[in-house]
């Protein structure tokens, strides 16, 4: 008799759902009943346009959205979005259970890996940033991490994009300001690095992240971006954020229902202007104001995979958050933190997973951190990878040559797939004499020297001096203009 009952079920990946299908059921029909009912706030005069034309109620800016309409851009939007390299080769495909690695954006404080002081963010650090992320190898995309200070701070996310067009080949997802201009300068800038606005179409290096002003208030800015985004066919991160106990319920389940409401609206916007538009939602709701302190906190654990469960039921592709900490340090907390949000997020099938090395709530960032997490990441896709039970791996003949009581430390079979197993740049497994022999640093000095080295040493690929001089002028002509 077998070991195992005949049909019973085996996972192939250590993924889970904090939601049955009957309450992902549930949290959709309290959403229709919000979009029904209540409704949100529009203040886009061709979103309205559409959104009548389509059989919404529109009542001035107020607009309440049927069943019907809904679910029929439900069954229109991509299940997949697909971002290249700089190359033109896919890099991440944002579906199903693939997840994807990165850091954030614009955080206000640095913490300085050389002097472990807090201070400002300059544009420096941007630059640092983008380099380090471009020689992990774990991470797959990604943003400015660092907000600068010592530039026009009207123009700071022309310097942004500028700075990481022009030091990474992996994909960028990038903010824009409440400002029309911005976005229009960073579509400019990215046709310069790939040759034109059909190549940007067909292949797509670059990313949209657009926050809505609430989750039932989509301000005018935010709306045309997510229209022309769609009007170009180009995929969009669609952000009706919220923070539990102010612009949403305080509940986990109620703060779902708002985000949720906000991202199915956005999604009928995108369907509406062309229709099969790609379309990325914010993955996760229920994040809180903590009330003692008033302080958004990154870290708890309570909401975690939730929304995201809802929104693999309904198969849309997803952008989640992950490898925070509220430590204001990159200490104990921090690393626990990270790898605890780490791993939530990956087990409950988060697709693209931001905000790693975010210390403070989100206000601070550290280098230091940021390769650090580097590790957790590979750690946690060597555990998430797909079990080999290739011949090569069952090792048959070699477990009959060795034989019983023998030993396969000289056996070339050992030698061939010794480095096979992880290993981390900064993780430690030496022995104590080996550690001490090395100046017995802890896991943060370790960090530290790594991000030296990769400034030191690593050199991202250039851009052409013509290319790059395209990128740079249109930095330059919206300075002209400010």
């Amino acid at each position: 008799m077998s070991a195992r009952r005949k049909g019973a079920a085996v996972r192939g990946a250590p993924y889970v759902s904090r939601l049955s299908a009957a309450q992902c059921e549930t949290l959709h029909e309290a959403t229709l009943h919000v979009l029904e009912k209540t409704g949100l706030s529009v203040d886009e005069p061709e979103a309205l346009d559409l959104l009548r034309k389509a059989g919404a109620h529109v009542d001035g800016d107020r607009v309440r959205m049927s069943r019907r309409l809904v679910e029929a851009a439900l069954e229109t939007v991509p299940r997949e979005v697909v971002l290249y390299d700089r190359s033109g080769k896919p890099a991440i495909r944002c579906s199903g259970y693939n997840t994807s690695f990165g850091p954030g954006s614009d955080c206000m404080y640095c913490i300085d890996h050389r002097t472990n002081e807090r201070r400002r963010a300059v544009l420096r650090d941007v630059v640092e940033a983008t380099v380090v992320v471009d020689a992990c190898e774990n991470y797959d995309f990604t943003m400015s991490v660092f907000s600068p200070g010592d530039v026009d701070a009207r123009l700071m996310d022309r310097y942004q994009m500028e700075a990481m067009l022009t030091n990474t080949g992996k994909p960028i997802v990038y903010v824009t300001l409440n400002d029309e201009r911005a976005h229009l300068d960073a579509m400019a800038m990215a046709e310069a690095v790939v040759g034109g606005p059909a190549a940007l179409e067909a292949k797509p290096m670059i990313i949209c992240y657009k926050n809505t002003l609430f989750p039932l208030v989509h301000n005018r800015e935010a709306v045309r971006t997510l229209l022309d985004m769609a009007g170009r066919n180009l995929p969009i991160i669609w952000s009706p954020v919220s923070t539990a106990g102010t612009v949403a319920p305080m509940t986990v389940a109620g703060s779902v229902v708002v985000v949720n409401a906000g991202v199915l609206a956005g999604v009928v916007m995108s369907q509406l202007k062309r229709e099969g538009a790609p379309f990325v939602a914010i993955g996760w709701a229920g994040e809180a104001m903590d009330m003692r302190t008033m302080v958004d906190t990154y870290s708890w654990p309570d909401h975690r995979g939730v929304y995201a469960s809802l929104l693999h039921w309904y198969d849309l592709p997803m952008w989640t958050l992950g490898g925070v900490s509220d430590s204001k340090l990159p200490d104990q907390q921090a690393a626990a933190e990270a790898a605890l949000t780490l791993m939530a997020d990956v087990l409950a099938g988060g697709q693209m997973i931001h905000d790693i090395g975010y210390l403070q709530s989100a206000y601070c960032g550290s280098l230091a951190e940021l390769v650090l997490c580097d590790d957790l990441v590979g750690w946690l896709k060597a555990f998430t990878a797909p079990v080999d039970l290739s011949d090569e791996a069952l090792a048959l003949d070699v477990i009959d040559e060795v034989g019983p009581g023998g030993l396969f430390l000289k056996h070339k079979h050992t030698r061939r797939h010794a480095r096979d197993r992880f290993f981390g740049a900064v993780f430690e497994h030496d022995t104590l004499q080996g550690w001490e022999a090395l100046g017995s640093k802890d896991a943060t000095a370790r960090a530290a020297e790594r991000v030296d080295r990769i400034l030191a040493d690593h050199r991202p690929e250039p851009l052409p001096d013509d290319v790059r001089a395209a990128v740079h002028a249109v930095v330059e002509q919206a300075r002209m203009g400010a």
